[in-house]
């Protein structure tokens, strides 16, 4: 790393090291941070410039990109996810700099998985540094509620040294940066992205279900803009907007012991995936991994083949995003 760049990534950590910290941050209208992506139509801003309604049908999904590229930082919105038969249908709520780093890109995802009428939406989250595309580092989630019934808010906290997913203020996912691990923990500027898609390939049960059109518009609604981080000249990557001051808008990088046991307590009811324990894909679990043999026994009770190592074959199946955003499913 340049010395320049040592620099904007110090500076931009700063205000993730303060003390004192909210979740009440500045709320952006939609113009003010976001821009139409792809979709047409399909992007409808609605009259108070604060929702955004994505849309799937047959002629296409959509999507939206933030203004600026970002260098660390905090960022959410409130999403509504489609109801009823949504099988194939993938909602992302993600930062990539995909278009910028080709072949070494980084990324975050959040990405929502639909399922047939009675099943549950699952979400994942992911992370790529580097272009590391090789080594799956996803965990699978169910929720406690019904994403389709109400918005709920899902955010990213994203530091030099780890990265952190939220669902309404609880932390369900922490990621350390660890030597180990180099240059695949995310590290460069990247951009925010929400995308409705078509997922049929791979989604639902490795492609057994598709998308049914008999169902759409499939509507995602998004609200409640948070994008509270370092923007980035994306010409010359030198130009700094940063809370360097403590103050109401602080955001703290760490958790503290009370959120600490909300995630524990999330995990042990709600995590369906995590490749640190996948003996089918790894021998050995990636070297980041701090297993937990309480969550490894839950999830063999879960999937004895995927977690227990039995010897029958197990495929995994992979899908592309828009602009670069992927994902498996199992």
């Amino acid at each position: 790393m340049d010395s320049l760049h040592l620099i904007l990534s110090l500076l931009c950590s700063v205000f993730a090291l303060v003390s004192g910290y909210s979740r009440t941050l500045q709320i952006s209208s939609f113009d003010e941070g976001y821009s139409h992506l792809f979709g047409g139509n399909n992007l409808q801003v609605l009259k108070d410039g604060k929702s955004v309604h994505l849309s799937l049908d047959e002629r296409t999904g959509s999507g939206f990109v933030s203004q600026d590229l970002y260098l660390h930082g905090f960022f959410s919105a409130s999403i509504k996810l489609p109801a009823d038969y949504t099988a194939g249908v993938v909602v992302a709520f993600y930062m990539s700099n995909g278009d910028t780093y080709e072949k070494n890109h980084d990324e975050i995802d959040f990405e929502f998985l639909g399922n047939i009428r009675g099943k549950e939406w699952r979400i994942q989250t992911n992370i790529y540094g580097n272009g590391s595309t090789n080594v799956g580092r996803e965990e699978r989630f169910g929720l406690w509620f019904d994403p389709s019934y109400d918005y709920h808010q899902y955010s990213i906290l994203w530091t030099d040294d780890r990265i952190i997913f939220y669902v309404d203020n609880v932390a369900i996912r922490e990621i350390k940066r660890t030597e180990s691990m180099g240059k695949d923990f995310p590290s460069k500027p990247m951009t925010l992205y929400a995308t409705i898609w078509d997922a049929s390939e791979w989604a639902t049960n490795g492609g057994k279900y598709k998308v049914n059109y008999k169902y759409a518009p499939y509507i995602a609604e998004f609200s409640d803009f948070v994008l509270h981080g370092c923007t980035v000249d994306p010409m010359e990557l030198s130009t700094l907007k940063c809370d360097t001051t403590p103050n109401s808008n602080s955001i703290l990088a760490d958790l503290t012991p009370a959120e600490r046991i909300k995630m524990e307590s999330f995990r042990k009811k709600h995590l369906q995936y995590s490749y640190c324990y996948d003996k089918m894909r790894y021998k050995t679990p990636p070297s980041e991994c701090l297993v937990d043999h309480e969550e490894a026994k839950q999830l063999k009770s879960f999937d004895p083949i995927t977690f227990g190592g039995s010897r029958c074959r197990h495929r995994s199946h992979h899908g592309r995003m828009h602009r670069q955003s992927r994902s498996v499913s199992f």
